[in-house]
């Protein structure tokens, strides 16, 4: 039998015959009685959750943990205001739940991320959490389902949650983190924007470009990644709360989705709304399976770079050696001298485990079985991950790595020399077949292009300095109505 609303507040772990704490006290549910440790701030159903999924040892991840606790802030504060709630009771679980919110009560939350696919355990995890600290402060009882549940259900307030957590995750952290990047990118391309070096194509010899329309283009990668991103979040931010069980609101007022999208816009400073469909919302997670998506792309983008990096730095005696990257830590326990491209290898694995990660939520997704998907924890705590590692990653390349490298200019330009590829601008004077057989010879002699085109193509050593000129390729060769002709002459027949 519950104890009446005036009777003295439970102090967790008090044994009052003899004054001590006991290691366990006893809490009852609907099941039965179980032990739960005696300062835990949780109750039964947290400590039978922690009993039935002693599976990973990985609790969610904080900022689900944080959100979660903005989203019972804000269901405190909206039921008071509909009148569902007493405004001091309200207060008090307000209180509590920003204290969850802020992080003051992070070990208090230890249910495993696989665990009930609907994240029932950690919503009554954070409503025992917070009836608990409530009721230290009102002196009076507060009930986790009656008074920090009300109008809610584990199948509308996860999903929110998730929403929540992952928005604010994306805008304080990911965008940041990805416009800082292509920041330095940018600045260092602008300083090597006439420096040309040979391009490759196939991982082989190709025309020329500077390092500034090769840095440029990684650059443009990252802000398609940004707007893909951005875009996505417009339907991120449609809450389901007010959907309660399966979308139709039951035991929830009309009026308390709308209340709750205002109230953690508020809260946030982030901007939310209540979703349309809440059937939607809680059976099929894909805005969220989206976001994972633009994840994964940006993933594949700093891949890209990081490997570009790579190559541009190995060697420096046997590989590429087109640029240095700074030595930020010996690079074997074996070979002494050896400095290796750590922040780009990190990266990397970085975004290996973002792509697994985007993999398992395409999975996740996919099991919203009628009107609720049963993998809410995992799509949490994968998404949140991928958020977290991108963010923390994308800095470091581009502090520790792309902002100190230096190119080693006199390697570029005698590996530009010999190039035999940049024949290619010959083409329309020479023809194709006589263009060849130069590049070959060129490569087979292990002579500059240029050398070997004054001797085969008949055109003077001042037109074929200015046809075979890298900088001039690097924009697209020399305009059409400047074309020499086979003459060697300008405009010549």
């Amino acid at each position: 039998m519950s104890k009446p609303a005036s009777a003295s507040p439970r102090v967790p772990g008090l044994n009052r015959s003899t004054g001590r704490k006991p290691a366990f006290r006893i809490e009852r549910d609907s099941v039965g009685e179980l032990r739960v440790p005696a300062d835990a701030l949780w109750g039964a159903q947290t400590q039978r959750a922690l009993q039935n999924f002693p599976i990973s040892g990985r609790p969610m991840p904080r900022g689900f943990i944080h959100a979660l606790g903005l989203v019972k802030a804000a269901a405190a504060e909206v039921n008071a205001d509909l009148g569902l709630l007493k405004r001091p009771l309200a207060k008090v679980i307000h209180a509590a739940a920003l204290d969850v919110a802020e992080g003051g009560h992070d070990s208090q939350f230890p249910v495993d991320i696989y665990q009930t696919g609907s994240g029932t355990s950690s919503n009554m995890n954070a409503n025992e959490v917070i009836a608990t600290l409530a009721t230290s402060a009102a002196k009076t009882r507060v009930h986790p389902n009656d008074h920090v549940n009300l109008g809610q259900s584990s199948n509308d307030v996860i999903p929110t949650t998730i929403r929540v957590a992952a928005q604010l995750a994306v805008v304080e952290h990911l965008l940041p983190s990805l416009k800082h990047l292509r920041k330095v990118i940018e600045r260092k391309g602008k300083s090597l924007k006439k420096v040309v070096k040979t391009g490759r194509t196939h991982l082989m010899d190709a025309m020329p470009l500077t390092f500034g329309q090769e840095f440029g283009a990684w650059a443009s990668q990252l802000r398609s990644a940004q707007a893909r991103i951005e875009d996505a979040l417009k339907r991120l931010r449609r809450l389901p709360i007010g959907g309660t069980a399966i979308g139709t609101g039951i035991n929830a007022d009309p009026r308390f989705g709308k209340a709750m999208a205002k109230a953690l816009s508020t809260l946030t400073r982030t901007r939310f709304e209540s979703a349309e469909d809440k059937f939607e919302g809680l059976a099929a997670q894909d805005d969220m399976v989206e976001l994972s998506g633009q994840l994964n792309a940006l993933a594949v983008a700093l891949i890209k770079i990081a490997n570009d990096l790579r190559w541009m730095n190995s060697g420096p005696l046997a590989g590429l050696g087109e640029i240095e990257l700074p030595a930020l830590q010996p690079g074997s326990s074996i070979m002494p001298g050896k400095v290796n491209p750590v922040i780009p290898e990190a990266v990397v694995m970085v975004c290996a485990q973002v792509i697994g990660h985007h993999t398992a939520i395409t999975l996740a997704g996919q099991t919203g079985n009628f009107q609720l998907n049963v993998t809410l924890p995992l799509i949490a705590a994968d998404l949140l991950d991928s958020i977290g590692l991108l963010g923390n990653v994308m800095p470091l390349l581009a502090d520790s790595a792309i902002a100190g490298l230096t190119v080693r200019e006199s390697h570029v330009r005698a590996a530009l020399d010999r190039n035999p590829i940049l024949v290619t601008a010959l083409n329309p004077v020479i023809g194709y077949e006589k263009g060849a057989a130069i590049a070959k010879q060129a490569y087979k002699e292990d002579r500059p292009i240029r050398e070997v085109a004054l001797e085969a193509s008949g055109l003077i050593e001042d037109i074929l300095a200015e046809l075979l000129n890298p900088a001039l390729l690097s924009k697209g060769g020399i305009p059409e109505k400047t074309r020499y002709g086979r003459s060697g002459r300008k405009g010549g027949k």
